[in-house]
């Protein structure tokens, strides 16, 4: 039998290791049955998708450390243009530089969004004028159309599907001055069936969440809690 969202985070919050997936998650799983997650990052022909190494690391323990969900402890690197990505949960994209997808790439990427996939894209520029960004969102309208990445409103249930976030969290490359000298209030997404199908962000999380998780200790606060919010959101809607 299958569970609602609801019966499924109470299962993430209360009821131990041994959750299972509702049959929807179960079955984009299939290739990895002995985990409920596992964190795909896609490798595109183009641009340098190679970034903030440490990060899924990062998260992942995260993941262990306040959720119960079985997680694979591995980073998997998956080219879009494989049918293999098809499966995945959730997917990762990132990048400094010229996002031009080949046909190949263009179709999955397409195909994942369109069946019920979730990819978080965050630009390591943090610029709405850089290069990746302005390159990514041709993408984005090349293959959804005019006005496909929309802001992103502040009561969203990503902002409070598992951690409650009053605002958006800021990075701390947004304050440094970096990118393009700005704040950025919001993120963009892509939504399909009333569900965001791609979170898209210029505000460089991935570089934020790009250290060692042992030094997680200094930190006043958690700074990677907003990512368990977009894996939980990715699982349950």
């Amino acid at each position: 039998m299958s569970l609602t969202r609801k019966q499924f985070l109470q299962r993430l919050l209360f009821a131990g290791a041994g959750c299972a997936l509702p049959v929807a998650l179960r079955a984009q799983t299939a290739g990895k049955p002995h985990y409920d997650f596992y964190f795909t990052r896609l490798m595109y022909e183009s641009g340098d998708w190679d970034v903030d190494q440490r990060m899924p690391s990062n998260v992942l323990n995260s993941l262990i450390e306040y959720t119960n969900l079985k997680v694979d402890p591995k980073e998997h690197i998956v080219p879009l243009a494989d049918p293999e990505m098809l499966l995945a949960p959730f997917c990762y994209m990132a990048g400094h530089k010229l996002v031009e997808f080949t046909e190949a790439e263009a179709r999955n990427f397409r195909d994942y969004v369109n069946r019920g996939g979730f990819i978080f894209v965050d630009d390591c520029n943090h610029d709405i004028d850089g290069l990746f960004a302005k390159s990514f969102e041709a993408q984005m309208v090349k293959l959804f159309g005019e006005d496909c990445l929309q802001k992103l409103p502040d009561d969203h249930d990503l902002y409070r599907c598992f951690f409650q976030f009053d605002e958006l969290p800021v990075t701390s490359f947004e304050l440094n001055g970096w990118g393009d000298d700005l704040v950025h209030d919001y993120l963009k997404a892509i939504v399909v069936n009333g569900r965001i199908a791609v979170l898209y962000s210029n505000k460089d999380f991935g570089c934020e969440w790009d250290y060692d998780y042992r030094n997680k200790r200094w930190l006043a606060i958690d700074n990677t809690k907003f990512a368990i919010n977009i894996v939980i959101y990715a699982l349950t809607t």
